[in-house]
């Protein structure tokens, strides 16, 4: 049996992870790998209903936000996530454990120890083999965020709130380099895609 990959998509809003979702998909399907898309918060029936909770308007407090995000993958990761890769299957995920870090640690001011201890309680080891971090000004991204409609409660936060969560991302990236790659989401598409495909084949060559 072929060995399943887990490859995660992180960045703050409109940096444009959903665009290349499909261009990802197929330049993996086109390399011969069977591609599972998948997203968090959310992924199965329960994920689902969680997420439309953590993105509903309310007064949600940062460690309930947490704990929901957790929830949510906790059960992806048994129903989804696990089940793919111990069939071979890639699997490309629209965020993982680097957003909660990124939001609720960088954003929330939630402790990085809870973060990391819920983790690896959840995850039991389990980490991604490639993280494509999408990464630009986040004036640009709002920008693009405002200009496509219906802003959900991430989306409304401060410039201070979204630049802290930028922050964490880069802190991240920088403390496992080999894992996240940086994606200049400012540059035109057809750029942006070259660069993922340089970073998914040489994936796909290891």
């Amino acid at each position: 049996m072929n060995k399943g990959c887990f490859i995660t998509l992180e960045g703050g809003e409109g940096m444009g992870k959903t665009t290349n979702l499909a261009f990802i998909r197929e330049f993996l399907e086109q390399m011969g790998k069977h591609v599972v898309v998948t997203r968090e918060p959310g992924g199965t029936p329960v994920g689902e209903k969680i997420r439309a909770l953590f993105l509903s308007d309310g007064d949600i407090a940062p460690e309930t936000e947490l704990l929901l995000v957790f929830a949510a993958r906790n059960q992806h990761l048994r129903d989804v996530i696990e089940p793919a890769l111990e069939s071979g299957d890639w699997m490309v995920c629209d965020r993982f454990t680097d957003a909660s870090y990124a939001y609720q640690g960088g954003g929330r001011r939630v402790g990085f120890d809870a973060i990391f201890k819920l983790e690896e309680m959840v995850q039991k080891g389990r980490k991604p083999d490639l993280t494509l971090l999408f990464d630009a000004p986040v004036e640009v991204g709002m920008a693009r965020a405002k200009n496509r409609g219906g802003s959900d409660r991430m989306e409304t936060e401060t410039l201070a709130f979204h630049e802290r969560v930028r922050i964490a991302y880069l802190q991240l990236a920088g403390q496992f380099p080999q894992r996240i790659k940086i994606v200049d989401a400012s540059r035109p598409l057809d750029e942006v895609q070259a660069g993922i495909a340089q970073h998914l084949t040489r994936l796909c060559e290891q």
